[in-house]
């Protein structure tokens, strides 16, 4: 993959469960944010492609993508069989998703215990900004959120 310049990319970064009452607020806050961004020139909308916030995000990029054809969808994956565990419907989300990524990049070839921060890292340091939606102060959503802080990103919090 060439290199993203920041400016002209945001990534995601939230959690695999959303209470489904959530999903609505969040759909509209992500498609407005993704909206705001693409106005102000940014490009490139990176997503992690894991199941929940990773997922809805896609969705709304792609749904971006079909009114302004300058966004591009870049996924960037932990490991080439990251769905393996998943069931027959959220591996037919993924591979739709996938299918219409304009870019996927993977962090590892295989799984590996760090093959999940590694893909949250490459996000963060490829974005001038990370969309959040974080509910509890632990797991890889908040370590990706405060890896965003040490580097000087731009956090925007969604969930609110």
């Amino acid at each position: 993959m060439e290199a993203i310049p920041r400016g002209s990319a945001i990534c995601f970064t939230g959690h695999r469960h959303i209470p489904a009452a959530d999903i609505p607020r969040l759909t509209a806050q992500l498609a407005s944010v993704i909206d705001t961004q693409a106005s102000q020139g940014t490009t490139h909308f990176i997503c992690g492609g894991a199941l929940g916030f990773d997922t809805l995000a896609a969705q709304c990029v792609l749904a971006a993508r079909k009114v302004n054809p300058l966004v591009r969808l870049v996924l960037a994956l932990p490991c080439h069989n990251q769905q393996a565990r998943w069931n027959a419907a959220e591996r037919a989300v993924y591979a739709d998703i996938l299918s219409q990524a304009d870019e996927v990049v993977y962090t590892a070839d295989s799984y590996s215990p760090d093959c999940m921060n590694r893909r949250n890292r490459f996000m963060v340091d490829n974005a001038s900004a990370v969309v959040t939606y974080c509910i509890h102060a632990y797991g890889g959503t908040a370590n990706t959120i405060a890896y965003a802080a040490r580097e000087n990103v731009t956090r925007i919090r969604l969930g609110e």
